[in-house]
């Protein structure tokens, strides 16, 4: 439990554009890369002779942890490319985050979904929650 004083330094700090998702969930994460990252594409693109702009990534996978709570609480995505698993775990109220996107909701029963870790592509499988999927795009609709 937080203290009150704790959370209203915190409040100006939380993002209010965050989409409600659940460990299950497809999402794709859309980030602007650190000052490091920054380095070695700034020196590619001027190769290239591209202007200079802000780069940025995509991360597109499966929730696999959701914790803590205000400016604290973090997510953990896992994705497989080319055969190889790779996890990385964000700040939820990160000024770094460009955007949030849910793709698919998916049905589990488990708040910890590390049993992904051991299986294959195939394996790893989650099913689609279809009423909150339903539920969305009635949302989409309305709005």
């Amino acid at each position: 439990m937080r203290s009150p004083e704790l959370m209203a330094v915190e409040q100006k700090y939380l993002r209010s554009d965050i989409p409600d998702f659940r460990v299950g969930d497809t999402i794709r994460v859309t980030i602007r890369l650190s000052k490091e990252e920054l380095l070695t594409s700034v020196e590619q693109q001027k190769k290239e002779g591209r202007k200079e702009r802000e780069p940025i990534a995509v991360f597109e996978g499966v929730v696999i942890r959701k914790r803590g709570e205000g400016t604290s609480a973090t997510f953990t995505v896992r994705k497989i490319a080319h055969g190889v698993g790779t996890e990385r775990t964000f700040f939820l109220h990160a000024p770094n985050i460009v955007k949030i996107e849910v793709l698919r909701r998916g049905k589990v029963r488990r708040a910890r979904l590390y049993y992904l870790r051991g299986l294959s592509t195939k394996e790893a499988r989650i099913k689609e929650d279809r009423k909150r999927a339903m539920k969305d795009r009635l949302a989409a609709k309305n709005s």
